[in-house]
């Protein structure tokens, strides 16, 4: 079963930053590195759902046009809107649900796929690879006993959709605690998008 709100809600209302966002290295490191695994320095749009206190989010802002942003907790969406700049929109809504209608030049699915169950994870996925022209995902690989996935099943369900679809896999980084893929329509490197050589 996908997790509801409540379960959420429940976790914020103990803390208001239950994950350590704002605390942990672990979390101000992963943060940095979905960063520098962005192929491009700037997006015109992007999609992150699950957005949390907005912590990622001010950092996608910094190199995006405009950022759409959601979260199915209140609590962390009042958080979020104390430190986001005015090019960031947020909403309150759950995946795949309430998917945005628009495409985005970048989807960002960092700490979600795992709270879904494997239909709503399919479902997720084929959205994230139908709307987007770069996609990266980034997830905890240990076990955890309320989640339904982990991280690394995400990834595959992912990946699968990512082929079927014609996204080609850019950056692949796996580590013992987590793992960090890039998918995009545009093969070519970094190098190449920043004219450093030729294709």
């Amino acid at each position: 079963m996908t997790l509801p709100p409540d379960y959420f809600e429940a976790m914020y209302a103990e803390r208001d930053d239950p994950w350590g966002f704002r605390t942990r290295w672990y979390e101000t490191r992963k943060r940095r590195l979905t960063m520098a695994a962005l192929p491009d320095s700037h997006y015109r749009s992007v999609f992150e759902p699950g957005c949390s206190i907005g912590l990622l989010t001010t950092e996608l802002a910094a190199r995006s046009e405009q950022v759409v942003a959601m979260d199915v907790s209140d609590r962390a969406l009042r958080q979020a809107r104390q430190i986001v700049p005015a090019n960031v929109q947020l909403r309150r809504g759950a995946v795949p649900a309430d998917w945005p209608s628009s495409g985005f030049e970048l989807i960002v699915l960092s700490e979600v796929g795992y709270y879904l169950d494997p239909t709503d994870c399919q479902t997720l996925a084929e959205l994230a690879v139908e709307s987007s022209r770069d996609l990266i995902a980034i997830h905890w690989r240990h076990p955890v006993a309320d989640y339904p996935l982990t991280g690394d099943q995400v990834h595959s369900v992912i990946e699968a959709c990512a082929h079927h679809h014609g996204l080609a896999r850019v950056v692949n980084h796996v580590e013992r605690d987590l793992r960090l893929d890039v998918w995009s329509s545009d093969v070519r490197s970094v190098a190449v998008r920043d004219e450093l050589i030729s294709s």
